[in-house]
C-alpha cells in the first residue's frame, strides 16, 4: 500500500526539500493542516524519502473497518481526545525506546481555522528528548518542505517561534483556513488568513 503513495506522490509532481535528511528520531510538526490531502502528501513524502513514520490521528478514523486497516497499515496511532489516557507518556516512551522513529502530528487537530494548536507534540518531544521538525506541503510548488529541527527546552513560546516563521513560508491548500495561536493568519495580520 505504501508504494502506491510513492507512485502518487511522484506522478503528481511532488518533491521533498528543506533540511534533509530528517533526524533518525523526531516529532514532525505537520502544518498548516487545511485539507485531507495534507496527510497523503506527508505519507508520500515519508515513503519517497524511505523514512518509516507513525501518524497520530483522531480515534474516529480507526473505527470503520477499511479505514481502520488503512490507518493502522500506515503506522497510525489513534487518539481519543475526550479521554485522558496519558498519551504523551506512552508515545514519548515509544520514541525513547526506538532506534529510529518519526512521529507526524498535525497540532491544529482539525482542518478548520483554529488558534487552539494542541501542544501534545511539544510535550512528547520534550519528554522523549527528541527534536521537533516543522514540515508541511507547499501546494503552489508541489513540495513537501521540512524546516530545521528545534530542540525543545521547556519554553514552548520561545522554542516554536522558528516553526511559526517556517509555516508562513508555505502555501497550504486552503490558506484562508489558517489561524496561528497568536490569532494571525498566513499573512501575519490578526484574524486574517
Amino acid at each position: 500500500m505504501k508504494r502506491r503513495f510513492v507512485r502518487w506522490f511522484n506522478r503528481g509532481g511532488w518533491t521533498c526539500e528543506g533540511v534533509l535528511p530528517l533526524p533518525p528520531k523526531a516529532v514532525v510538526m505537520g502544518g498548516p493542516h487545511t485539507s485531507n490531502w495534507d496527510f497523503l502528501v506527508f505519507v508520500g513524502a515519508m515513503e519517497t524519502m524511505g523514512v518509516d513514520a507513525a501518524y497520530i490521528g483522531k480515534a474516529s478514523l480507526f473505527r470503520w473497518g477499511p479505514m481502520a486497516r488503512f490507518m493502522k497499515g500506515l503506522g497510525g496511532i489513534p487518539v481519543e481526545r475526550s479521554v485522558r489516557n496519558d498519551l504523551v507518556a506512552q508515545v514519548s516512551q515509544r520514541l525513547r525506546d526506538a532506534d529510529r522513529m518519526l512521529l507526524v502530528i498535525a497540532p491544529e487537530g482539525t482542518r478548520e481555522p483554529t488558534t487552539d494548536w494542541r501542544m501534545g507534540f511539544y510535550r512528547i518531544a520534550l519528554a522523549a528528548g527528541v527534536p521537533i521538525v516543522p514540515g508541511g506541503p507547499d501546494y503552489t510548488r508541489k513540495v513537501a518542505i521540512f524546516g530545521a529541527p528545534i530542540i525543545p527546552t521547556g519554553d514552548p513560546e520561545a522554542d516554536l517561534k522558528p516553526a511559526w516563521e517556517f509555516f508562513r513560508t508555505l502555501v497550504p491548500r486552503h490558506p484562508d483556513q489558517v489561524l496561528f495561536p497568536d490569532g494571525s493568519g498566513m499573512d501575519g495580520r490578526p484574524g486574517a488568513a
